[in-house]
């Protein structure tokens, strides 16, 4: 017989590790799972500390947090430890932050906080502390299924988390527990009230928990003092249009601030690290077709290579809020390629580009991988500007994935 996580027996049998950050998401998950009567653990990481950012409203894992998730303990009374992971978090997620912005990427530092600390460094702490599961306040569904643990996005698709965790390994997806994968947040937040937590109507967090101001230019001059270096503003006709201090101060897809006039609206198309060149062009620029992608994490059933070589049918998801839209998933000579059906404007490398698959009326993860570059598009700004390439037809597309 098995419990409400799918362990065998009583739940009082069971010790759980709860990942508390201090905010209302964790909190009830930590008072959810000591109502059902299992053996619970607290356990807080103080990841940073940057002055104001210990009292700022929608941080998390530093100052306040800390406090918060102490006091949720308390009321639940649960034993709560706090480990500092500062050191681990700088190096393994704020320095990689920070080179990848250097190196023209756009990168997605929640995620590498899930698979480098959370899902791997206190998934080791808690299994060390005799815990059967690792619990997560992330809005994503995980269930057993026919080949082992599958994730799926969360009933409250606008809370879904699931875009953040395609990195997980399935020997982690079988240790992690979601208790809020079938929650909309207004459920989560009535909970809380009834449950007595204090921090009930507490603020969510931001999306960068070590960016409290906003500005994250101002952490990567800090942890990289001088490495911002100027540079061109290069049309992608050829054109210097001015020069820029540091490509770190431009985003692909921006197009107020870049600091040059024009008789047309430019966008940045391309951040070149090597060059130090920013390259900017027009609107039909940013759409990309083709995404080349490293490092993917595959959750699907059949082995990747096998199913890849023939190509696999997915809906794939570029930015966390982003749609969903048709894709094939294919390998070509130990390349991982994917071919959107409808393209995506602004593709940076850096950014994940995730994969479901359609199930019934929700969609199962399947992985993803990291943007290593986009092959083709409107434009090709790779072995030199201005050489104009059509997006792929729909035919091909269709074709492409039967």
């Amino acid at each position: 017989m098995l419990n409400s996580l799918h362990l065998p027996g009583r739940p009082a049998d069971h010790r759980v590790v709860v990942a508390m950050s201090g905010g209302v998401d964790s909190s009830v998950v930590a008072a959810l799972l000591k109502a059902q009567g299992y053996d619970v653990v607290g356990i807080t990481l103080q990841l940073y500390d940057h002055g104001q950012a210990v009292g700022r409203k929608g941080t998390c894992c530093a100052g306040q947090d800390i406090q918060d998730a102490r006091r949720v303990a308390e009321t639940l009374q649960i034993p709560h430890y706090v480990l500092d992971y500062e050191a681990r978090f700088a190096q393994a997620v704020m320095g990689e932050f920070a080179d990848s912005y250097l190196n023209g990427e756009t990168p997605v530092p929640c995620v590498a906080c899930n698979q480098k600390i959370k899902f791997h460094d206190l998934l080791q702490t808690a299994e060390g502390l005799g815990a059967a599961a690792l619990a997560t306040g992330h809005y994503v569904k995980s269930m057993p299924g026919a080949s082992g643990w599958e994730l799926h996005r969360a009933e409250d698709k606008d809370r879904d988390q699931s875009y953040f965790l395609f990195n997980t390994t399935p020997e982690q997806l079988a240790f992690l527990r979601f208790p809020l994968g079938d929650l909309p947040k207004e459920e989560t937040r009535k909970l809380a009230r009834d449950y007595g937590l204090a921090v009930a109507e507490k603020s969510d967090s931001q999306d960068i928990c070590f960016v409290p101001t906003g500005r994250y230019t101002q952490v990567i001059e800090r942890l990289r003092p001088g490495a911002a270096e100027p540079g061109d503003i290069v049309h992608v006709d050829g054109r210097v249009l001015g020069r820029h201090t540091g490509i770190i101060n431009y985003t692909i897809g921006q197009r107020k601030g870049i600091g040059v006039a024009a008789s047309e609206p430019l966008y940045v198309v391309k951040l070149d690290a090597n060059r130090r060149e920013v390259v900017v062009g027009p609107r039909d620029a940013l759409r990309a077709q083709t995404l080349l992608l490293r490092d993917v994490n595959w959750l699907g059933d059949e082995p990747f290579d096998a199913a890849a070589a023939e190509g696999i049918e997915v809906l794939a998801r570029i930015r966390s809020t982003g749609p969903l839209q048709r894709a094939t998933v294919r390998l070509d000579d130990d390349s991982v390629k994917i071919s959107l059906a409808d393209g995506e404007e602004g593709v940076s490398p850096g950014q994940a580009c995730v994969f479901y698959a359609a199930m019934g009326g929700g969609e199962r993860l399947l992985g993803g991988g990291w943007i290593k570059s986009a092959e083709d598009g409107a434009w090709l700004a790779k072995d030199g500007f201005a050489a104009q390439a059509s997006p792929l037809p729909a035919e091909a597309f269709l074709a492409g994935s039967r």
